[in-house]
């Protein structure tokens, strides 16, 4: 779908990243450890359901039925791609370039997969293939501090790399936090 891309096109993925990773940052940090009447659900599925099945003494998981407590439901995927995807992707098509809005659409949906896996490889065995990986060990420790119940609505709010937890002073790393948020 691509054609002919011109080199500050190519910028798109990583400001689309770094996009993403601030909506990530914000969208944890507020609705999933902020109580809101509109989006109550969020939190009680994070906050109250999550944050009570895994601890950060008990973070790994159990059995395949435990998956449901770590990964969005599919419903979000078709949300996050009808109702942010492609929305902003239309309005990039019209105002800046096709190829624009290709490369945040495609960035877009695979820092959301790229989420939904990094998730899901903190709370594997860390005995595993895929918990003993450096990156995944070394972004677990991570997870794994959030999930403290003294930390969790304080620290370490990215999941998938901790970018905006340093800009914005949010970062723990077993010690004191970077600075005061």
């Amino acid at each position: 779908m691509l054609d002919d891309v011109r080199p500050a096109e190519w910028l798109t993925i990583p400001l689309t990243f770094l996009y993403c990773n601030i909506a990530e940052y914000l969208g944890h940090r507020g609705p999933m450890h902020r109580k809101t009447r509109l989006l109550a659900g969020i939190f009680q599925r994070h906050t109250v359901e999550h944050h009570s099945f895994f601890t950060d003494e008990a973070i790994s998981f159990d059995s395949p039925s435990d998956y449901r407590a770590v990964l969005f439901p599919p419903i979000l995927l078709v949300f996050f791609f009808g109702f942010f995807a492609m929305p902003v992707g239309a309005i990039l098509y019209a105002l800046v370039s096709p190829n624009v809005c290709f490369l945040f659409v495609f960035t877009a949906i695979l820092y959301y997969l790229n989420y939904e896996l990094f998730h899901f490889s903190y709370h594997v065995d860390p005995q595993s293939w895929l918990g003993r990986l450096r990156l995944i060990r070394q972004l677990r420790e991570h997870h794994v501090a959030h999930h403290n119940k003294a930390l969790m609505t304080r620290c370490n709010f990215n999941i998938t790399y901790p970018i905006c937890d340093r800009l914005f002073g949010t970062l723990y790393r077993g010690g004191e936090r970077s600075e005061e948020p």
